[in-house]
């Protein structure tokens, strides 16, 4: 597998075996957690409002649930498998919340290979502080042809509010 930062490549249905394991880390910023509001459009003050937040369970505010999972599908879609992988259902258990600045790590390991090039992963996701996060297991269409690809350079985003 190629640790270049700048390529992204792809473990083929025929390279995974039952046990194997990768990880994937991202920490939540404020820009982050502002960016998945607007492109998801949940707005729930609980992530975006520090006051109404200190007044709920959280006592501040937390990231949506679904960041954590898209971490999954980043893991799935740029680690293991990787590039040509297509996401076919994801089953997700908010364990614990995630708070700014928080760094999670998503751990895919291979549960089981199947016919027609479909993998069961177990998803599990952690903080800085080894607490699990989230947890769930994801099933995908595995690459059958190797790819070494230039990760794509995405735009700068800046946020005014």
């Amino acid at each position: 597998m190629s640790d270049t930062p700048d390529t992204l490549e792809n473990i083929t249905y025929d390279e995974l075996h039952e046990g194997d394991s990768a990880t994937f880390t991202r920490t939540l910023t404020e820009d982050e957690l502002v960016l998945f509001a607007a492109v998801s459009g949940d707005v729930n003050p609980v992530h975006l409002d520090a006051d109404f937040a200190a007044g709920s369970m959280f006592k501040e505010r937390i990231a949506h649930g679904m960041w954590s999972g898209s971490l999954i599908s980043a893991a799935l879609a740029t680690v293991m498998p990787g590039p040509g992988t297509i996401y076919l259902e994801q089953s997700l258990a908010f364990k614990r919340p995630v708070k700014l600045d928080d760094t999670l790590t998503v751990t895919l390991t291979v549960q089981t290979k199947e016919a027609k090039n479909r993998v069961a992963f177990q998803c599990v996701v952690h903080n800085q502080n080894s607490e699990e996060v989230v947890s769930g297991q994801a099933r995908v269409i595995a690459p059958t042809q190797k790819l070494t690809l230039n990760k794509p350079r995405l735009p700068r985003i800046t946020i005014e509010y």
